[in-house]
């Protein structure tokens, strides 16, 4: 069974491998809406695979490095694509979150996203 979690954030970043002149190599900021999936068996006396505050109460320190942040200046994402922000999140989650299933990352209103389910066996 899987539940998930979402959560959104705004912020500024550039493309340094962007060509010169192409918008993306300009500080542009966007609205970003990620959502967190966990794996597991509901436990029998609760019904529950985990207590959604406490899914977010683990998201939220991540959240507050990224909200109204300057991604390139957030360490581990100096070239903030949408696949590096996804693979960093993943990483500051995975160690203690157990059951993490999948990260996914959108930008809505560029219709675009990324999702990344770990790293393969």
């Amino acid at each position: 069974m899987r539940i998930y979690k979402k959560f959104n954030f705004e912020a500024a970043h550039f493309l340094p491998t962007a060509a010169k002149g192409h918008p993306n190599s300009r500080i542009h900021g966007h609205s970003f809406e990620v959502e967190v999936a966990i794996d597991g068996t509901p436990a029998a006396d609760s019904g529950l695979i985990m207590h959604f505050a406490e899914l977010e109460d683990r998201i939220e320190d991540v959240r507050q490095q990224l909200d109204h942040h300057f991604l390139n200046e957030v360490s581990g994402l100096e070239h903030p694509t949408l696949e590096n922000i996804t693979l960093w999140i993943w990483q500051k989650l995975a160690p203690d979150l157990k059951g993490l299933a999948q990260i996914e990352v959108k930008r809505p209103t560029c219709r675009e996203g990324c999702i990344y389910s770990g790293p393969e066996s």
